[in-house]
Formats: C-alpha cells, sequence, structure tokens
C-alpha cells in the first residue's frame, strides 16, 4: 500500500506552451503548401522538370552538409590540437550551413528557397546573432539564472542515497591563489 494523496485520473495536466500548440497545424500548412507549389510547377514545366529540381536540391544539399561537417571536424581538430580553452570554433555558421543543406535536401521548393537563404552569409550573421539573443534569454529565464550558475550548482549523491546541496567554488584564471580550503570531513 502507497501513503500520500491520493491521485485523481481527472487532475488538470499542464498547459501546453503556444507553439508547442501550433505547431502540428504549422507543420501540416507547410507540407500542404509545398505539395501545392510543386504541383503548380508541374503544371507549368512538367512533371520531370519537378523531378530534375528536387534530385538537384537533394544532391547540392548532400554536397553543403558533407562540407561543412568536414570544416566542423577540422576546426574541431584544430582546437584540440591547440589544447587552449579560449581558442573556439573558428567558423559558427557550421550549424546554420548545415541546416541549410538539411533544407536542401527536404523535397520541396519552399524549404530549397529557405535553404539557399541560409547559405548566404549575411543571412547566417543574422540569423546566427538572433537565435544567440534568443538562447542566451531563455538561459536566463532558468531558475539558476544563467547555465553558469546551473553549472556551478552541484548535488553530491552519496553511496547511501543521500543528496548533499553544495556550491562548486571555481578560481577564475588570473585571479590572486585564494587561501587553502579545510578538508571535507564526514
Amino acid at each position: 500500500m502507497t501513503t500520500g494523496a491520493p491521485t485523481s485520473p481527472y487532475q488538470a495536466r499542464p498547459r501546453r506552451s503556444r507553439p508547442r500548440r501550433f505547431l502540428p497545424l504549422g507543420i501540416a500548412a507547410w507540407l500542404v503548401l509545398e505539395i501545392w507549389l510543386l504541383t503548380l510547377v508541374a503544371g507549368a514545366a512538367g512533371g520531370f522538370t519537378v523531378f530534375l529540381l528536387l534530385v538537384a536540391g537533394f544532391v547540392l544539399g548532400s554536397v553543403v552538409v558533407k562540407r561543412a561537417g568536414r570544416r566542423a571536424f577540422r576546426n574541431l581538430g584544430e582546437t584540440l590540437q591547440a589544447r587552449s580553452p579560449e581558442a573556439g570554433p573558428t567558423s559558427g555558421g557550421n550549424g546554420l550551413t548545415m541546416l541549410g543543406g538539411l533544407l536542401l535536401m527536404l523535397p520541396g521548393l519552399i524549404s530549397d528557397a529557405v535553404g539557399l537563404l541560409l547559405l548566404l552569409p549575411p543571412v547566417q550573421r543574422t540569423v546566427g546573432r538572433r537565435a544567440e539573443r534568443t538562447l542566451d534569454r531563455k538561459l536566463r529565464e532558468t531558475p539558476y539564472g544563467s547555465l553558469g550558475d546551473a553549472f556551478r550548482q552541484a548535488r553530491i549523491h552519496r553511496p547511501d542515497g543521500k543528496v548533499v546541496q553544495g556550491e562548486v567554488i571555481r578560481d577564475e584564471p588570473g585571479d590572486a591563489p585564494s587561501e587553502p580550503r579545510p578538508p571535507l570531513t564526514r
């Protein structure tokens, strides 16, 4: 027998956010629009032309994804060779380039147009800055205040199952050496 509050099958579920509620409708509308546009182009230029457009988009997208992946691995290798924590990737557009390639690989003319736009450097910079601001804002809304604060909060799980709350204190490079901390005792 369990103890605690009785659970009811009629408990209120948490409300979905607005984007999660309308995402399936948006995807369905996008698919209908893609199919309609493909039939419109097929009626004007012929079915074989649409087939060639779709194959060309897939091939171009796969080439773009392959090149962006190679560049990302090369940057990662250079960063690991430098062994410097400050040395990050030299090009931040690899993710958006891969996204553009994946959109080119999807069948459809609208996704191809968006994928080609994402391959342009000015569009990549604009989308990258906006995504960075949005991510930073979302991270500041976390209960800890920022991602760094979330990592500084430590939970130590002991073998006996007890959880010990604590805070990780790290000296920043260039700081004066701190006093030695006393050893932990049980």
